[in-house]
């Protein structure tokens, strides 16, 4: 999930993940893709968001595991105020900054207002017609969902601009980060989900050196999932939200997320149709390197850590370096 993912599972429901992206990161507290949900119990709104709101009602709609919060306005423009506490280390001026270079090219949210204090940051922009491709009419017609991501996707992919795009999301920058990281003693193995432990920060960084050739470079999303492109009524692609890892960087790294987020949402199978859709064959290699990490999700593929399967699962951790510590 941006950034690719820490994915924890939660014990109630089956939640999807949006992204907030981060740009100073620590082992696993750096979250760029994230579980997020509408939340569970009551929320505060923090004052910066009713200040944000000049007065109309918001109401939260969504989540996630660093606190960070998203609320709807009640306004006769459709808005949408994000809001980040200071500790959780997402950087919404990163987005904002995404979100105004893409605007005029792809659909995506308009920036109204962001700014921060010392409780947090915020980011006020439009809403994009229609509704995520996880509502509940959209997951009751997989086909029409999966088939819209893809061609949106691909529309995405098509008119953003790589010459021109001043934003980052390559694999080598993120595994530059990662040593960074590494060098400073900031990644901790102890929070790393407990198939992937044994391999060890200084074995996880030789494998994150095996990257694949490039595919072919894009303005990638950077948290290709489901729940954040948006679907018309007839089932059209109308747009992407959460940018906030957007730049350039192989295809596949959204291509692989896009795929195992059909998986996580609509169930298995989704993945062939997704790619047909964007209009690209299975690669296997990319899929693997890019991937979000072993037990994001219980899919067919997944394998228990064990003397027998030791070399796959580290293997394994290709993906998952990539998706969580060499996000930048």
């Amino acid at each position: 999930m941006t950034s690719l993912t820490r994915m924890i599972l939660r014990d109630h429901g089956d939640p999807v993940y949006a992204s907030f992206s981060r740009r100073t990161r620590s082992g696993m507290a750096p979250l760029g893709k994230m579980l997020a949900e509408p939340p569970r119990v009551p929320v505060k709104v923090p004052s910066a968001v009713e200040n944000a709101a000049a007065g109309a009602a918001v109401s939260p709609v969504w989540e996630n595991e660093a606190g960070g919060l998203t609320f709807a306005v009640a306004a006769q423009e459709r808005r949408f105020i994000k809001w980040a506490p200071t500790v959780s280390g997402i950087d919404l001026a990163a987005e904002a900054a995404r979100l105004r270079w893409a605007a005029d090219i792809t659909p995506v949210p308009l920036v109204i207002d962001h700014g921060a204090d010392g409780e947090g940051s915020w980011l006020v922009t439009t809403g994009v017609p229609g509704e995520n491709a996880v509502a509940d009419r959209w997951k009751a017609d997989p086909a029409a969902a999966v088939t819209a991501i893809g061609q949106g996707l691909r529309a995405m992919h098509d008119a953003l601009p790589v010459a021109t795009c001043p934003f980052s999301w390559s694999a080598e920058a993120r595994i530059a980060d990662a040593h960074r990281r590494a060098a400073a003693n900031r990644l901790q193995p102890a929070r790393w989900h407990a198939v992937h432990r044994p391999v060890g920060v200084v074995r996880a960084l030789e494998l994150l050196a095996d990257t694949p050739d490039i595919d072919e470079l894009v303005v990638c999303h950077g948290d290709a999932c489901a729940p954040n492109t948006l679907l018309t009524d007839d089932g059209a692609c109308s747009g992407h939200v959460d940018l906030g890892a957007l730049g350039v960087a192989d295809r596949w790294a959204d291509l692989a997320v896009a795929t195992w987020s059909a998986e996580w949402n609509y169930g298995p199978g989704w993945e062939g149709l997704l790619l047909d859709s964007y209009g690209i064959a299975p690669d296997d290699r990319h899929t693997r390197y890019y991937r979000p990490p072993l037990g994001s999700r219980p899919l067919k593929s997944q394998i228990r850590y064990t003397s027998s399967n030791r070399q796959r699962a580290a293997a394994a951790m290709i993906s998952w370096m990539t998706a969580v510590l060499a996000s930048v």
